[in-house]
């Protein structure tokens, strides 16, 4: 009671009673702006993905899903092409194929690779540098240009294999003949890629510390128990990296055979590889929806794989 007689009088008497505290509007605050400059940065990426890759997959999926018929026109079929893909004998014949040249070609791909990268990076190899331009130069070279002159290299009659059987007196290696092909096709795709998963693993040898390599010299290690105990583990990362894009590319085989089968027609089938058989169903075949069938599922079983890889790999850094 007697406070608020003291606050009246004190009004009474002229003295000025403190207003209450009004929130004024400031400016937005740094993190604010910071969550909207990263927006502006990002979204440029964001449009250009949508556009590049969301796109043409969502597109992809709802041509698989239709069916042009001579009667009726484009009309809903569902998961039809789906199962007839999954009963055409010349998809899986392709599948196998691609699947077969994986297990044998990437593995030797990235040895010969490794044991370059290993070669380099082991400072006994007199002029590194040149082997390391040498080896990389081959995935400067443009596919197309890559593939016509190993192409002619394997001519029986004008070709480097051709000379060579006739020095020896019989037939050593005859690329072009239905059991060979696939492996003159693997040695193409080596000799492009080789210098690519070269320097991959050169990159990450040179990011081991030294420290490391005197700690192994100090415990009395060779050349090769440094390999095997300070290398190899160290380019685990960069093998993994290796194999799933090397997974991949296997599974996108399209660019050799296709133009092999430019020089020998007889060989190569337009259904040789899964790309292959939907592009001529695509662009030769006007079979656009079974063709984007073929597409979705092939691209479903690389990322599958892929994952399963970097998936294991996961594990065992575990």
């Amino acid at each position: 009671m007697s406070a608020v007689t003291a606050d009246q009088r004190a009004g009474a008497a002229g003295t000025p009673v403190p207003a209450s505290p009004t929130k004024k509007r400031g400016r937005r605050a740094p993190a604010s702006r910071v969550h909207l400059a990263g927006w502006g940065f990002v979204t440029p990426f964001l449009v250009a993905f949508a556009l590049a890759f969301l796109a043409p997959l969502a597109y992809s999926v709802y041509l698989s899903l239709f069916r042009n018929q001579l009667i009726g026109g484009n009309q809903f079929v569902g998961i039809q092409n789906y199962l007839a893909a999954f009963s055409d004998g010349k998809f899986w014949d392709g599948a196998l194929r691609v699947g077969l040249f994986l297990a044998v070609q990437v593995p030797v791909m990235l040895a010969i690779a490794l044991v370059a990268a290993l070669a380099i990076d082991s400072g006994r190899l007199h002029g590194k540098s040149f082997f390391r331009i040498a080896i990389f130069l081959p995935y400067a070279v443009p596919g197309v240009v890559a593939v016509l002159m190993w192409g002619f290299m394997y001519s029986d009659r004008m070709g480097l294999t051709g000379h060579l059987n006739d020095w020896v007196g019989f037939a050593l290696f005859t690329p072009y003949t239905k059991q060979w092909i696939l492996v003159a096709i693997g040695n193409i795709v080596t000799w492009e890629f080789v210098g690519y998963n070269m320097l991959i693993f050169y990159s990450a040898l040179r990011t081991i510390p030294g420290e490391l390599y005197e700690a192994a010299a100090l415990d009395g290690a060779g050349q090769f128990r440094i390999v095997r105990a300070v290398k190899l583990p160290a380019l685990r990362g960069a093998i993994v990296i290796a194999t799933i894009f090397s997974i991949i590319g296997s599974f996108q085989l399209f660019n050799e055979p296709n133009i092999l089968k430019t020089i020998v027609p007889t060989l190569i089938s337009t259904s040789y590889t899964p790309n292959m058989y939907a592009y001529n169903l695509s662009f030769v075949g006007q079979q656009v929806n079974y063709a984007a069938t073929i597409a979705i599922i092939m691209g479903v079983l690389t990322a599958v794989i892929a994952y399963v890889v970097q998936l294991r790999a996961s594990r065992e850094n575990d």
